[in-house]
């Protein structure tokens, strides 16, 4: 029988261990020396030097991000609902309103006309996701954000190394947040990395991951415990070595997909994006979820759906979007599936992925 294949795999080699190992040892386990480096490394890295504060994961940055920025009740962010509960969430927790908009089609990505459809009197800023490592329109959002008086935030959580005309995401808004969970394109373990365009936002968010103090027993605000440990940085330094190279496998890996599936919707890149593929994500005509079935039970070939329930639908969620409809999102919920695009991937991996999902979807046609 067949080996599985897995629609994510983190990869941790002898280096990340010997990272931790070599914290273990310094004594020095909580948010130390390693969290400061990180911080520098990945700002000059993947967001051109901006100002980053490392954080326990992402939603605590997106969380903490909003709130150095000052959202907080009586305020509406905009978001995508076609995307992680993790970014309508954090604008809850901050005390304020998400306001769900729908999607380009072609991106997945929040649409700039569907959000000046959903601007009001009380609305503070724009929250775009760069959704599946694609980055989202942001000229279309800086130019909202003139026209109408509002920040913009991104979520970059799936996005490490994506870019827009050249200038990386995580650097067009007031701040971004990259998410450093295990299966993202890069990881600490757990963690979360928030770029700043301002020292006052940054200095913000440093005091809010740290109970409100930047000096010792010298609160200044009431904030959180939501602090990187120095074994997660670590890993993470080890890991911003290898996410160059692992985005050029994903990309080839992707090109692979996109000459040799049939009968499916392959993603598409937006003028001037750069796409990093944390997901290489598919449009089925019908029946998506007899082939995700078909993919792992006939095949052995794993797969995601992501997101099947939109956050407007959701029960956590939906009491911020009663009746609301959103065609774009609802149909791209029924139809997405999400294929291995790993950079563990060997060529017999693809190849068996791509005969998969072609078998599969003619047999269905």
């Amino acid at each position: 029988m067949s080996t599985f294949i897995p629609a994510a795999k983190p990869i941790v080699g002898d280096e990340e261990r010997e990272a931790v190992d070599r914290v273990l040892r310094s004594g020095m386990i909580a948010q130390g020396p390693e969290v400061a480096a990180f911080e520098q490394e990945f700002g000059a890295q993947m967001v051109g030097g901006r100002a980053c504060v490392a954080v326990n994961s992402g939603t605590a940055g997106l969380h903490l991000g909003l709130l150095a920025a000052g959202v907080g009740p009586g305020d509406e962010v905009i978001v995508p609902s076609f995307t992680f509960a993790a970014t309508g969430n954090s604008v809850a927790l901050a005390g304020a309103t998400p306001v769900f908009a729908d999607i380009d089609p072609v991106t997945f990505c929040l649409a700039p006309e569907s959000v000046e459809a959903s601007i009001t009197e009380r609305t503070k800023a724009v929250m775009p996701v760069h959704l599946y490592g694609h980055p989202a329109d942001m000229d279309g959002f800086a130019a909202l954000a003139d026209k109408h008086g509002l920040a913009v935030f991104e979520d970059a959580a799936q996005a490490h190394g994506a870019t827009l005309h050249g200038k990386p995401v995580g650097s067009f808004g007031a701040f971004g947040m990259f998410s450093l969970y295990p299966t993202k394109n890069m990881t600490s373990g757990e963690g979360g990395m928030v770029s700043c365009a301002t020292d006052e936002i940054a200095r913000n968010v440093r005091l809010l991951r740290n109970q409100g103090m930047e000096r010792q027993y010298a609160n200044e605000l009431v904030g959180f415990n939501a602090r990187m440990t120095d074994i997660h940085a670590a890993i993470g330094r080890v890991q911003l070595t290898k996410v160059d190279a692992w985005t050029q496998q994903r990309r080839a890996n992707a090109a692979f997909l996109d000459a040799n599936l049939e009968g499916v919707v392959v993603p598409t890149i937006a003028a001037g994006a750069t796409h990093v593929y944390h997901q290489y994500t598919i449009r089925v005509a019908e029946d998506r979820d007899r082939v995700v079935a078909a993919l792992r039970e006939e095949h052995q070939v794993g797969s995601g759906v992501y997101y099947p329930i939109p956050n407007h639908r959701l029960d956590s969620l939906k009491h911020f979007a009663p009746g609301l409809e959103l065609p774009e999102t609802e149909k791209a919920a029924a139809q997405v599936i999400s294929l291995p695009v790993h950079p563990s991937l060997t060529p017999g991996d693809l190849e068996r992925i791509v005969h998969a999902v072609n078998t599969v979807v003619k047999a269905g046609a």
